[in-house]
């Protein structure tokens, strides 16, 4: 018997009427009543009688309704108390993040969080993706914001439902500026900057469809905010993602997207089968409540 069943259930006695009570409970009215029945017989006993003018219960269903609303009453009570204790829980949630179109979502969630448990504070660093899985291993970081593609056989996560879209980051006096998009066969004859972590490097050579000897790559970065200081001084153009805010950091910069498109999606991960502090444990049920809205 669930707590959500009674609740229902004290609905339709209040109201006296299944239709009235599914309303109340935006549910529909046949769901309502399947439940009743459902409970009726996991009890073994007719709770209520249903007439033309609506319901009334029977003494089983009387009984049950004064049982129920004092279940409701402690419920309510021990979720009020746990609120209230919550409220006061204090800590150091460390974070890892990468530069990503999902830094705003995750921007969003920890004011929010924030708000709720001010007393929470948190670390934010920075970081390119494999400093921060290696930290999460270590515990040094609690939960990261990182890009896929990534191993997350270890690790519990979330993936975002923002696409990360790439493209090539260039001066605005650059011959390619004025495209809407960037081809292989268009940028394969100019230096350029790629990142150095391994897998999304690899992806970028295979959507060129060149080897990497073939190309002109004078430097490799994991930080774009110094990559783009090396493409406003004219070292190359830098392949990136267009939620990286380094992209904005000049005026004189372009951003423009590949072709073929190539997205990939970010994810908030954390250690799988870890004990948390209770203000992680807090910060990973709040995330874990992001999943639910997502799927």
């Amino acid at each position: 018997m669930e707590l959500r069943t009674l609740r229902y259930f004290l609905t339709v006695a209040e109201e006296e009427n299944i239709t009235h009570a599914a309303d109340i409970l935006h549910i529909t009215q046949p769901t309502l009543s399947r439940q009743m029945m459902d409970l009726e017989k996991e009890l073994g006993t007719t709770l209520m009688i249903r007439g033309k003018s609506g319901l009334t219960l029977t003494g089983d269903g009387l009984f049950l309704k004064q049982r129920t609303e004092e279940i409701i009453e402690l419920a309510d009570r021990l979720e009020q108390a746990f609120a209230e204790r919550n409220t006061y829980v204090s800590g150091v949630i460390s974070i890892g993040a990468t530069e990503a179109v999902g830094s705003r979502l995750f921007a969003r969630l920890i004011r929010e969080f924030s708000n709720k448990y001010p007393q929470i504070k948190f670390k934010l660093y920075n970081e390119m993706a494999d400093y921060i899985k290696d930290s999460i291993d270590k515990g040094l970081i609690d939960v990261g914001l990182l890009l896929e593609p990534i191993d997350t056989a270890k690790y519990d996560f979330v993936r975002l439902s923002q696409k990360e879209t790439w493209g090539v980051l260039m001066r605005d006096d650059h011959p390619l500026a004025g495209n809407t998009s960037i081809t292989p066969e268009d940028i394969a004859e100019y230096p350029l900057i790629l990142p150095l972590r391994e897998r999304p490097r690899r992806e970028i050579i295979d959507w060129m469809k060149r080897e990497e000897k073939d190309l002109n790559i004078p430097v490799s970065y994991t930080l774009l905010s110094n990559a783009a200081l090396l493409v406003e001084e004219g070292m190359g153009c830098a392949f990136c993602l267009d939620g990286a805010l380094a992209i904005r950091s000049s005026p004189h910069l372009r951003f423009i997207p590949i072709y073929p498109e190539h997205t990939t999606h970010s994810i908030l991960m954390w250690k799988k089968n870890h004990l948390f502090s209770s203000a992680t444990s807090l910060f990973i049920q709040e995330i874990n409540m992001l999943r639910a809205k997502i799927e």
